[in-house]
């Protein structure tokens, strides 16, 4: 069906592209969290369907139906709705999952043959033309194909029904192809006697390093994020956690960073234990060389940015990217501090780009004005503000409480609402001014409205930057 034709007749539909191989990798980030604290087998199946072999775990959660209520309410926090069934078989397992509707189904031992009998073929994950022909023959549960000879159904329909069918009763085995959660990658060193110097810390800090460059390298990963866990004679751990901007395996870059925060470790009565712990990684394969020595190549960015970011922290590195709008605060965006510049502004989300589709072209003059270099999170409103109207700039305005009279002037630059982004901007105006005071300082101040409609504005002075 049509979008458009799907909004007629649902008009708040929501509407969002489809991402297979994204659901795919969230399906399977799912099984591997599940294998590493539910059960040691767990498998991908059809339609969305994850197995988990209860076989020797469930008593550790209380009971079958117990343990299935409790990941059914862990799947509600995470934002899945699901339903959970318990058979003794994985065919009756998927059946009743996908063709009964109670969130948690719990088949009693022994009897998943009675529990799928009043369900259709189709719960046994045969081919859609097989499934019709049945329903043509009258078979429409699969306890009136249970009580069917084996032979005439091989002959009739191939061996790929009566293999599902005898897999869904227990008669016939079904292997389960496990996920392998991938192993965290940690080295460490245990002393004989407890080490309590912070220059005996750096030593074997040293010495751990190479090992995990050792051990990225045989994975093939890059360490994103890097944690030393100091373990003293009393049990109390001692921690220091890094991260980097870009995957790297470079033993002399990690031990700069984790040196830096030596100093926070508490040794106490003695360290006993260090271990450096791979939190989080990323593929990292050979580095391509440049075929001449002489060839010019940018500067790696990347340790002045892991330095930084261990002294002030990674959520305060960042680098703007421009966006295609012309309010001046919807202009910029912020993006990581070693993401590459984008030329013709950032792409947009997938639920913005029907809106960005209805806006108008950029003028040629877009951007003409310059720019401050210093733009406010939220424009200021400023007091006592004298202009003439509709046009000219403001001789005085007072600022946080410091009046500045203006010397020089220029201006305007009129900046229209986004109509196609907000219907409550279909005629707001915003007219800019680059004004200096005595002082010599510059200011990027506009009036809200065009100084002749009220429509536009209410006519009330903001400050929105600051020039040098």
């Amino acid at each position: 069906m049509a979008i458009t034709q799907a909004r007629v007749l649902v008009p708040r539909l929501d509407i969002r592209p489809a991402d297979p191989e994204g659901d795919e990798t969230a399906r399977r980030a799912l099984a591997i969290a599940l294998a590493r604290r539910w059960s040691p087998v767990v498998a991908h199946g059809e339609e969305g369907v994850i197995f988990l072999d209860l076989t020797g775990v469930a008593h550790l959660f209380g009971g079958e139906e117990a343990m299935a209520r409790r990941l059914f309410r862990l799947l509600a926090r995470l934002g899945h709705s699901a339903r959970i069934a318990v058979a003794d078989t994985p065919g009756a397992a998927w059946a009743l999952v996908q063709h009964t509707s109670r969130a948690v189904t719990v088949c009693p031992p022994a009897r998943h043959a009675e529990a799928i009998a009043s369900l259709p073929p189709e719960a046994l994950r045969i081919e859609g033309p097989a499934a019709e022909l049945l329903r043509r023959l009258g078979v429409i549960r699969i306890g009136t194909l249970a009580a069917m000879p084996r032979a005439p159904l091989v002959r009739r329909f191939g061996f790929a029904l009566a293999q599902r069918l005898e897999q869904a009763l227990g008669n016939l085995p079904e292997p389960l192809e496990p996920v392998v959660p991938p192993q965290l990658i940690a080295v460490g060193r245990r002393f004989a006697e407890p080490i309590l110097t912070a220059e005996a810390i750096a030593h074997w800090l040293g010495r751990l390093a190479p090992d995990l460059a050792q051990a990225l390298a045989e994975a093939g990963q890059g360490a994103r994020m890097v944690e030393l866990v100091a373990d003293r004679v009393d049990g109390v751990p001692q921690l220091i956690r890094i991260g980097l901007a870009r995957a790297s395996r470079d033993p002399a870059h990690l031990v700069r960073l984790l040196a830096r925060r030596i100093e926070s470790i508490e040794p106490g009565y003695g360290i006993d234990a260090i271990t450096l712990h791979v939190r989080r990684a990323e593929p990292l394969g050979p580095e391509e060389l440049a075929e001449r020595l002489d060839a010019e190549t940018g500067p790696d960015l990347a340790p002045l940015v892991d330095t930084l970011a261990t002294r002030i922290g990674h959520d305060r590195l960042w680098r703007c990217a421009p966006l295609e709008s012309d309010v001046p605060e919807r202009s910029v965006r912020r993006t990581g501090a070693l993401d590459p510049p984008e030329s013709r502004g950032a792409r947009p989300k997938p639920d913005d780009v029907r809106q960005l589709d209805r806006a108008p072209p950029m003028p040629p003059w877009h951007h003409r004005w310059p720019r401050p270099a210093r733009l406010l999170r939220r424009p200021e409103r400023v007091d006592d503000v004298m202009a003439l109207m509709p046009d000219h700039p403001p001789r005085r305005f007072t600022w946080r409480g410091e009046t500045h009279r203006i010397v020089r002037a220029d201006g305007p630059e009129r900046v229209h609402g986004e109509w196609w982004k907000r219907l409550t901007e279909v005629h707001s105006v915003r007219d800019y001014f680059r004004v200096e005071d005595e002082q010599g300082r510059r200011y990027w101040l506009f009036r809200s409205g065009d100084g002749e409609r009220d429509v536009t504005g209410d006519r009330s002075w903001y400050l929105h930057g600051v020039f040098g």
